[in-house]
Order: C-alpha cells, then structure tokens, then sequence
C-alpha cells in the first residue's frame, strides 16, 4: 500500500471518526450503565448499543484501520484525521471514568497514528465536565501522545461552551498550539424530535450555531485570538443566520451585547470549519463568507449522512481556482492541525 499516492493532489480528511476493535464491558468496568456497548454480531460490522438500546452498526472501516486505507486508496485520500465517536464523549460519567476511557480512546488513536505517520493524524477526547482532569488529559495528548489537538462536544451536559469553569480548558489549548475541533451531541431539542433522524437533520446544524455563538458572545474567541479552533459540518446553521445573528446583537445590544462589545461578524475568517455541506451552491457561499483559509475538506467518514467519497463535490466544482481547491484539500487542514506538507510527503 502507498503512502501517498503519485502524481495526485494531497487530500487530507479532517472529520473522520474511529473505534477501537473492541471495547471492554464498560458497564462492569465502572459500575453503572450509560456507556456503548461494542459487539462483532457479523463479519465487517459491530453493533453498538446503550444499556441494551440499540445506538447503531457500524461497517469494519471504523475499527480497521487497513480497512480504512484500502477505502482512502480508493477515493485518493492521503491523510485522514482520526476522532472519537460522539457518542464517547461520555460527559455524564463520573469525571475519573471519563478520563479513565479518554485515556483508553485517546491511547488507541496514538498508537494507530504511530504505526502509520504519514496516513493518519490524531485528535483526543477530554473529560469536558471536569476542566482540571480534562487540562492535564490535554496535556497528555500534546505532549506524551504527540496528537494534534483534540475534539470536544457542542455542550458540556447544561454547560455552554461559553460556560466560566470551561475557559481554562480553551485557554490551555492555546497555549499549547493544539487544535480544537468542535462536533454536535446530544442534540437540543431531540424529545421533540423522535422521527424523521430529525436530531441529525435539524439539530446538528442548530447544535453548532448554538456553541459558535456560546464562544463569540461569550468573548472566548475575543479572549483568546490564537485559539485553532473549527466546527464540523461546515459549522452548522450558523452561517446561514450570521445575519440574523448580527441583526440581534445591534437591535439588542442589552441581551447580545453583555459580555463582549465586538460584533459577531469580526469573527467570520477566525474559526475554521469542515466543507461538508452536502451542496456546491452552499460551499460557494461558506467560500465567500469565511475565505477558503478558513474551509477543509471534512467527510463524517465512515457514517452514511458523510460524504460518501471525500473531496468529490469539490472535484466536481470546475469553478474553484487551483489555489482554493488546494486550500480546500490540505492547504487549511495543515494551518488548522499545525502541521507541515513535508510530513506527509512518501
């Protein structure tokens, strides 16, 4: 298998998501439910399930990681960035289980990252609910665990990100230059929403907008202008209502306005976001809205509502200059991740 494929354009995939093979019975671990089950109930997929509940199955790509270079081979794919399942986050545990199974996820992705450098590049889990375990599991992945940054949820259970105790954690990343890739959970609102794979279709999107705007208003992104921090699914709904968003915080400077001054569109171009959109039209405005510095190639890989072959609508999109295509492709993700073009050469 190549490391790089010759002759083509680097393409990094920064929104992948990763297993590890298997999961020990998480429940006996700690003594209680709430945690994913894994089970091997076929050839080439797991079933995962919650106290019983059936979560979702999950193809072999998740879990292998051969698997998943035989598939980014296929699709040109050079580098993937590896991160947890959401549904890992596991916010509601106790804060040492929670850093007890971060240490265990976080670990697994090192280890595969080591054993193949220049095809894969690492994003840890923290124990968001706990700043100070989560501070020194960050420190960890930075340094022992040579990892990029790491990934964290929309919310932290009833915390905001824009939420005091968590400032700490955010101000530690930027100190250490790791990157902060911020992806939709336990969607608001879900209740509401038991049909159609309504939490994936309406809440995502509004679950992103809803943390995005927790960090501007809130004067996190203000605070801390070095920050590397980006949003998956091309940031959500935020990008769409930016002026609505806008338009709020000058009629309603005494709600929008109370703890930080600066309006929120100074801040398009200072966070990053994934491209997947699903719509070239979409993508053409995210363009035009945050610059192509600020937009990589992300596919929610292996999951179904994922581009099913990363980088294919940009291929399609003749309109896009070669300069952009290539910010698209590996240009931003190396900003992003702090990485040169160099390591990932063959």
């Amino acid at each position: 298998m190549q490391e790089v494929r010759q002759g083509l354009a680097l393409k990094i995939d920064l929104h992948t998501h990763i297993l590890p093979p298997s999961l020990p019975d998480l429940g006996a671990r700690y003594g209680y439910g709430g945690f994913v089950r894994m089970e091997h109930h076929r050839p080439g997929a797991a079933r995962l399930s919650i106290d019983g509940t059936f979560f979702r199955e999950v193809p072999e790509t998740c879990f292998n990681p051969e698997r998943r270079l035989e598939e980014c081979d296929r699709h040109d794919v050079a580098v993937q960035v590896l991160s947890t399942l959401p549904v890992m986050f596991s916010y509601r545990a106790r804060p040492q289980d929670t850093l007890d199974l971060a240490r265990m996820l976080n670990d697994q992705i090192a280890g595969t990252v080591r054993e193949r450098p220049k095809r894969f590049v690492g994003l840890g889990t923290l124990p968001m609910q706990d700043p100070d375990l989560a501070i020194r599991e960050l420190e960890r992945c930075a340094s022992e665990l040579r990892l990029a940054g790491v990934q964290i949820g929309t919310h932290v259970n009833a915390w905001n990100l824009d939420q005091p105790e968590l400032f700490p954690v955010f101000r530690r990343a930027s100190e250490l230059g790791a990157a902060v890739f911020v992806h939709p959970w336990e969607m608001a609102g879900s209740e509401r929403m038991p049909k159609y794979w309504l939490p994936w279709l309406v809440g995502m999107p509004a679950e992103l907008s809803l943390a995005l705007c927790s960090l501007i208003f809130g004067g996190v992104l203000e605070r801390l202008p070095h920050l590397r921090i980006g949003f998956a699914h091309g940031g959500g709904a935020f990008p769409w209502t930016i002026g609505r968003i806008e338009r709020g915080f000058h009629a309603r400077p005494d709600l929008c306005a109370v703890d930080n001054k600066v309006t929120p569109r100074a801040y398009l171009g200072r966070f990053y976001v994934d491209s997947l959109v699903h719509d070239p039209d979409a993508l053409r405005y995210l363009l035009r809205l945050v610059g192509p510095g600020r937009v990589a190639l992300g596919s929610d890989y292996p999951f179904p509502l994922g581009e099913e072959v990363p980088g294919r609508m940009i291929e399609t999109m003749a309109d896009l200059a070669p300069e952009v295509r290539d910010r698209l492709f590996a240009g931003t993700a190396l900003e992003f991740l702090g990485r040169r073009r160099e390591e990932f050469q063959p």
